[in-house]
């Protein structure tokens, strides 16, 4: 990433890249933006209408517990236990 990119520019990205997650998939905060996992989490936090709960930590455990698992459950991702089965889920970073 460029230093001179702006940081409207990255919260645009991040926005395009957590809405281009299908239903049934889930990306990582790294996988999102991986030089700054932690601005995606606020991203998440203050912007609307986007499919937040696609989003799960590097371990594929969730941030927003049940809320986030019965919707996850809802669209199909596997689960393993408490964790998301990111082998199974997991988008890869190409698409």
């Amino acid at each position: 990433m460029p230093r001179s990119e702006s940081n409207e520019a990255r919260i645009a990205r991040i926005v395009e890249r957590v809405r281009s997650i299908p239903p049934g998939f889930v990306r990582t905060y790294g996988d999102i933006e991986p030089r700054a996992p932690r601005l995606v989490g606020r991203v998440l936090a203050t912007t609307h209408n986007l499919p937040w709960h696609r989003v799960v930590r590097a371990d594929g455990t969730l941030t927003q517990g049940p809320r986030q698992r019965r919707l996850l459950v809802r669209e199909g991702v596997r689960m393993r236990g408490e964790r998301v089965d990111l082998d199974d889920a997991r988008l890869p970073r190409e698409l």
